[in-house]
């Protein structure tokens, strides 16, 4: 009777640790789980912010009709030509 209470301590020992680790490894998935899912909550914004700018960059969400430019009023600007006066000889001057 004693060899049978013992093999059942035993028993029981054995299963309280499986169990235990089982326990552990089930923590362990749902740690790595919420780990996952807030990785993928994270990407999901970076992916909303990125679409968001793309619109930006392409200019879908804009109307910029009422800045255009017509062709006729450019002629009336008058054209200012360029200064090809290259002499800088007075920057190195010795006298100062």
């Amino acid at each position: 009777m004693k060899i049978f209470l013992i093999l059942v301590a035993v028993l029981f020992a054995i299963l309280q640790l499986e169990a235990g680790e089982n326990n552990r490894s089930d923590a362990n998935l749902s740690s790595k789980t919420r780990l996952e899912q807030q990785h993928i909550k994270e990407q999901m914004e970076r992916e909303k912010k990125y679409a968001k700018e793309q619109k930006f960059y392409e200019g879908k969400e804009y109307n910029l009709s009422e800045h255009k430019v017509d062709a006729k009023e450019l002629d009336d600007v008058p054209t200012i030509e360029p200064d090809y006066d290259f002499d800088i000889t007075d920057v190195y001057r010795d006298d100062q």
